[in-house]
């Protein structure tokens, strides 16, 4: 299933930055690669939150923003499958963290930018991807992060495949850190005004609250 954004539906619409074809398309990143030990080590995603997968809270409001859908996880892939996306598991092992899912996402992608989002936030803004796709061309970006006040959200972020190679770097160099990779390419934070939009569940308490 594939559901294209407003801005890019057909290979030749011009988008809204004026650019034409295949060159704004986007492939999405459900980061659901994490062991979830603040929630007791389950798997977040998973976890009902009204009735269904919190995974599916999110690609429901994310899904409709991007061309291509892709769930990284790295345990439960059957039940993650069965979302109805194709799953990829990190290619690095031992649970590496946000970075190592986009790492994965930005070699299986099938478009020059990738968005990511992840899958414990099921209130995420819907035109996410719009806002950070325009902030994103307008200052000739690398990568484009969502902020919120003076909070960056770093697993809300869009960037150029061609980030990968610097990404492999740092992984293979033992980094984790998202913020110490930023720092070595051209960044633009995006405000946000809605800071609930960006609220992750990471306990009981909180997914108990949010219901």
């Amino acid at each position: 299933a594939v559901h294209r954004p407003r801005a890019f539906r057909e290979a030749g619409d011009t988008d809204d930055a004026g650019m034409t074809g295949s060159h704004g398309r986007i492939s999405g990143i459900l980061l659901a690669g994490g062991q979830g030990r603040r929630m007791g080590g389950v798997d977040k995603g998973l976890q009902l939150l009204r009735g269904q997968p919190m995974a599916r809270h999110v690609i429901d409001r994310f899904a409709p923003q991007v061309d291509e859908l892709l769930i990284n996880a790295n345990q439960n892939l059957e039940q993650y499958q069965s979302l109805g996306y194709r799953v990829i598991p990190d290619a690095i092992g031992g649970f590496a963290g946000p970075l190592a899912g986009l790492h994965r996402g930005l070699s299986e992608a099938a478009h020059p930018l990738v968005v990511t989002a992840p899958c414990d936030s099921p209130f995420l803004p819907l035109d996410l991807v719009v806002q950070l796709k325009a902030a994103l061309d307008a200052n000739n970006a690398e990568l484009a992060v969502a902020k919120t006040g003076d909070q960056p959200h770093p697993v809300f972020s869009l960037c150029r495949k061609s980030v990968l190679p610097s990404l492999t770097a740092f992984l293979e160099s033992g980094g984790r850190k998202i913020d110490l990779w930023y720092s070595t390419l051209k960044v633009v934070e995006v405000p946000f005004a809605d800071e609930a939009a960006f609220r992750n569940i990471n306990t009981r308490e909180e997914l108990t609250a949010s219901e």
